[in-house]
């Protein structure tokens, strides 16, 4: 076990770098797939309920294991799981850009999520880790940074991959950057933090979440695009019902839990992670949204609709770094709360402003504003609760916070689209996923776009919840603060 005394001064920058360049390659992966999605619809002949399940395998997976990776990481060492997840994600993308038909692609994102919650569920702990507590906020932030230029280059890269070449390469292109990213982690990364070997994993825990999560998303998606009066809708909803009860039950009795429900009793991790849950239900669905709208409403090609949603990366990364700087000497509060207000303010901006002819000025003033709000909040709010727990406790609190934040994304998706799929029949729906506005006439797309506002609306209103809960988190206990950043040096 490597000690900080032993460290290099600048080691903190490169365990920066290192989980840096994971972000990097996850937020690509996530964004060129969804620029690409119309494209995979058509060459793939898929369903809209397949189409949107292969989006959701990977974020699903994600969210059912980044607890339990917090928990290997806690007990094992981060370094080992970020480096295979690092290798699994890239052999798996290999193999994806191979997919003969959409149920083959649904089963290796499922694989390719495996590897993607090792590297996601590591990462925040190992800057936390490497970082002093006054420094954690800039860390972060520079973090963001990273993470809007993934936002910024995915639809672009997207959008070109497909255009110019096919979209085999919407999968491969992660390869290259799989493997120098797997050999960067092994070689720079460290073990700072002694491992908890006397845990055990929650395997119970993780099928009961696991069945509540799936049983909510297939009564979504299922209720949204093929009907609501249907056994798989109600047995989907008594499964989540059942799963989750059982879930919470057991998570109070079993010795070693898959969420430790006691750190919900510190105000400032509660709060925090409660408002990072809605704030992914309000902004979750926001790209996905507009790829839909820009290909299947307004006919732009991939390539010009993943250009069109970059102001809200730009704004994001420009945005980030400053609250993450800002958040290490005033705390999170007020940051966090104005960039959940701000997020709401821009998603009920589209909800009134959005028709089939509004000018592009608009919808990139909102999507910057939208972009300010999300960087204001993303720092300043990770930051204060990783300052909440002790640093042996970090694996599972890093690991708490991705699965709260991935499942208001999931959420998020399937909640917007089985609204907006309520307002267009089935077949209209399928050609405006598939990027074929020609298909469709000019009141199913009227139509969609009134689906779209109040998508827009419920979204704001998550969003407005998220700021709520945000400036109920208080000011952080100075207590945990000493005590954190004693433990770190």
């Amino acid at each position: 076990m490597t000690t900080r005394a032993t460290l290099p001064a600048h080691y903190k920058w490169w365990a920066l770098s290192a989980t840096s360049l994971g972000m990097f390659m996850a937020m690509l992966n996530g964004t060129t797939l969804l620029v690409a999605l119309p494209t995979l619809i058509r060459v793939l002949h898929m369903s809209s309920l397949l189409a949107i399940w292969v989006m959701l395998a990977y974020m699903v997976t994600q969210t059912v294991l980044v607890l339990t990776v917090g928990r290997f990481s806690d007990m094992y060492g981060r370094k080992r799981w970020y480096v295979a997840g690092f290798g699994l994600f890239t052999v798996a993308s290999l193999a994806a850009g191979f997919s003969p038909n959409g149920q083959t692609l649904l089963a290796i994102r499922a694989l390719q999520a495996v590897g993607g919650s090792l590297v996601m569920g590591n990462s925040t702990a190992i800057v936390a880790d490497a970082f002093p507590r006054q420094q954690l906020g800039l860390a972060l932030g520079i973090n963001s940074i990273v993470i809007a230029l993934g936002q910024i280059a995915g639809p672009v890269l997207g959008g070109l991959l497909v255009t110019w070449f096919n979209w085999h390469w919407v999968f491969w292109f992660n390869v290259p950057i799989g493997i120098i990213g797997t050999f960067w982690a092994s070689h720079l990364l460290r073990d700072l933090t002694p491992p908890e070997r006397h845990q055990r994993i929650d395997y119970w825990g993780n099928f009961t979440y696991m069945l509540s999560l799936l049983g909510v998303l297939i009564a979504i998606t299922w209720g949204g695009l093929r009907g609501w009066n249907s056994p798989v809708v109600y047995t989907g909803l008594a499964t989540a019902v059942v799963g989750f009860y059982v879930f919470i039950r057991w998570q109070k009795v079993v010795t070693d839990p898959l969420l430790k429900l006691r750190l919900f009793h510190i105000r400032a991790f509660a709060m925090g992670n409660l408002s990072n849950f809605f704030i992914a239900m309000g902004r979750g669905a926001i790209v996905l949204l507009f790829i839909f709208y820009f290909q299947g409403a307004r006919g732009d090609n991939a390539l010009q609709a993943g250009i069109s949603v970059i102001p809200m990366a730009i704004a994001m990364g420009l945005t980030a770094p400053v609250s993450g700087w800002l958040s290490d000497r005033m705390g999170a509060r007020i940051l966090a709360t104005l960039g959940a207000l701000i997020m709401a303010i821009s998603l009920l901006g589209f909800a009134l402003t959005i028709s089939l002819s509004t000018p592009y000025v608009i919808i990139a003033m909102w999507l910057t504003i939208a972009g300010v709000g999300n960087g204001l909040f993303n720092s300043p709010n990770t930051s204060a609760i990783m300052g909440t727990v002790a640093p042996e406790e970090r694996g599972i609190a890093a690991g708490t916070r991705t699965m709260l934040l991935n499942t208001g994304n999931v959420f998020s998706v399937g909640m917007v689209l089985a609204l907006v799929a309520a307002t267009v029949p089935p077949s209209i729906m399928l050609a405006i996923f598939a990027g074929e506005p020609t298909a469709v006439n000019a009141q199913g797309l009227v139509h969609f776009v009134h689906g779209l506002n109040w998508a827009f609306v419920f979204m704001a209103l998550m969003a407005l919840i998220s700021a709520c809960l945000s400036f109920l988190r208080g000011h952080q206990s100075p207590a945990l603060v000493e005590q954190s950043q004693s433990a770190v040096h």
